[in-house]
């Protein structure tokens, strides 16, 4: 593990803005064989497969030997690998067993002082637009910047086609109560609902609501949302999934235009696939008082 104050005049001449302290870790894999089963379940996960979490042991005072050990964590529970204590390994079991479907990373201090760190591992992060009308069109210019794989569902040839999304990896024309069939729907989804009205929101709704993707976002007023709601629940969907719907989607920014709306859409997607609250980060009057 490598340290480096990265002060003010330090930060100026490597032509930083901000200064601060930067950790490296290097590992050296100096046994392939011995590394190979981590980094095929990797690239199985970053694939499409199922997610796992890669724990490594990046401090460890008093025990430099342990440095590099990896604990290799799987979906189901089950795991490959050693952190070279029992209890560190339950430890970061159960955190890489939550962190692994985000594909996030995240430190920690195991109860023996040792310093541990996280990554999990997942498909990229894929954006399904049900419905391919003018708000949809401008999600999908914008998620493509951020490094999102994109994918279009809409009934109509004319409203569904490469021209009119270059940037996706997908364009499905089919109705929308069967199109989330023909694509995988892994927990890393986002699924965006923009239809051309109330009868077509309801059956994309109906059909989002039945897979497994993390977020789901409605385009509306809330006077439509509970429309929608209603139709739903006389339907017999749970009132407690339904809840979990974000609707009306996107944070308030008082968005107007097809592209505003983009950008508000966007916002709440990254601040849930981050760990966001949506909050100013303007720095409030007891800040002043340290000047």
């Amino acid at each position: 593990m490598r340290r480096y104050d990265l002060n003010e005049e330090f930060a100026a001449r490597a032509g930083l803005v901000c200064g601060g302290t930067m950790y490296i870790f290097l590992d050296t894999i100096l046994k392939p064989d011995n590394f190979k089963p981590f980094i095929t379940e990797m690239v199985h996960a970053s694939r499409g497969g199922s997610s796992v979490a890669v724990a490594t042991v990046v401090s460890s005072p008093g025990n430099q030997s342990g440095l590099g050990s990896k604990l290799l964590i799987r979906e189901d529970g089950s795991t490959w690998g050693s952190l070279g204590d029992t209890d560190v390994d339950h430890e970061a079991s159960a955190i890489g067993s939550e962190l692994a479907p985000y594909g996030g990373n995240t430190t920690f201090q195991a109860k023996n002082g040792s310093e541990i760190f996280v990554e999990g591992y997942t498909s990229p992060p894929t954006l399904v637009l049900m419905g391919g009308g003018h708000v949809n069109k401008a999600v999908s210019r914008l998620a493509a910047t951020l490094g999102f794989r994109i994918c279009v569902i809409d009934d109509r040839p004319e409203f569904a086609g490469k021209a009119r999304f270059p940037e996706a990896s997908d364009v499905i024309v089919a109705d929308f109560d069967k199109g989330l069939e023909k694509i995988p729907i892994p927990f890393n989804t986002y699924i965006v609902v923009a239809t051309r009205g109330h009868r077509y929101d309801d059956m994309a709704l109906s059909a989002a609501i039945r897979t497994r993707a993390r977020f789901i976002g409605l385009l509306g007023s809330k006077r439509k949302t509970i429309e929608i709601y209603k139709s739903l629940m006389q339907a017999n969907v749970p009132q407690e999934r339904l809840q979990e719907v974000r609707a009306p989607i996107g944070l308030n920014i008082g968005a107007r235009t097809p592209e505003e709306l983009a950008v508000s859409i966007m916002a709440e997607i990254i601040m849930i696939r981050n760990g966001g609250t949506g909050a100013p980060m303007k720095m409030d009057a007891r800040y002043f008082g340290k000047i």
